[in-house]
Order: C-alpha cells, then sequence, then structure tokens
C-alpha cells in the first residue's frame, strides 16, 4: 500500500505528464480529518482535463492497481475529483479553478514542493 504523501506525488507527476497547468498539492492533515492531501491542477479546455483525469486514473489502475473510491463532476463541467480517500485530487479548468479559488480556502495548507526533475542523459 502506498503511503498518502507518495500517492500525491504521484498523482502529480502524472498530471505533469498529461501538461496540467498551475500544479499544486496541499497538505491538509492538520486541518481535515476526511483527507491527507489535495492535488489541483488546471487543464486548459474539457478535452485536457479529461485526458489528466484518464492519465491519472489509468496509470494507478494499471501500475499501482489503485482505483479511486468516487469520482465528482465531470469534465464538461470543467472540475472533476478523483477520491483516492488519503487524496483529492482536484482537476479543473482554469476558470473554474479561479472561481472556486481552493488554495485560499485551504490557505493554511503546506505545499508540497516538486521534486527536482531529474536530469535527461544524453543519447
Amino acid at each position: 500500500m502506498m503511503d498518502s504523501k507518495k500517492l500525491a506525488q504521484l498523482c502529480r507527476d502524472l498530471a505533469d505528464n498529461r501538461k496540467a497547468e498551475d500544479i499544486v498539492v496541499l497538505d491538509v492533515r492538520k486541518l481535515s480529518s476526511v483527507t491527507d492531501f489535495f492535488v489541483i491542477v488546471s487543464g486548459t479546455s474539457q478535452p485536457h482535463v479529461r485526458a489528466i483525469m484518464d492519465e491519472i486514473t489509468g496509470k494507478l489502475r494499471e501500475d499501482h492497481e489503485l482505483r479511486p473510491r468516487a469520482v465528482d463532476g465531470s469534465a464538461n463541467g470543467g472540475w472533476v475529483v478523483l477520491d483516492y480517500f488519503d487524496v483529492l485530487v482536484h482537476v479543473m479548468k482554469a476558470d473554474v479553478r479561479e472561481h472556486y479559488d481552493l488554495e485560499s480556502l485551504w490557505g493554511d495548507a503546506p505545499q508540497l514542493k516538486a521534486r527536482k526533475p531529474v536530469p535527461a542523459r544524453k543519447a
């Protein structure tokens, strides 16, 4: 079983695979009894939101046999929440994200810093 911090980081990396924008991971362990981490990412369009969502759900299912406990919202509405119990992944269109402003609502939550990218080896 993967710990919640590793799962949040993996979700961030998978969203990045699909060129998600403004990727933020909030550590809400001290603020929420419901979950440990929020991963909040933006997509530029409905198809982009869907592609990010499919990347995360597909890879977690294939590589780690993890399925979301629930999926709320829709790409058509511009906001999808993937509920992995200890990690909630919010995939949002930028305008929807700006409107709901989760980062401000959870402003007391520390952000997990992105891991340093591994430099590509020369062929």
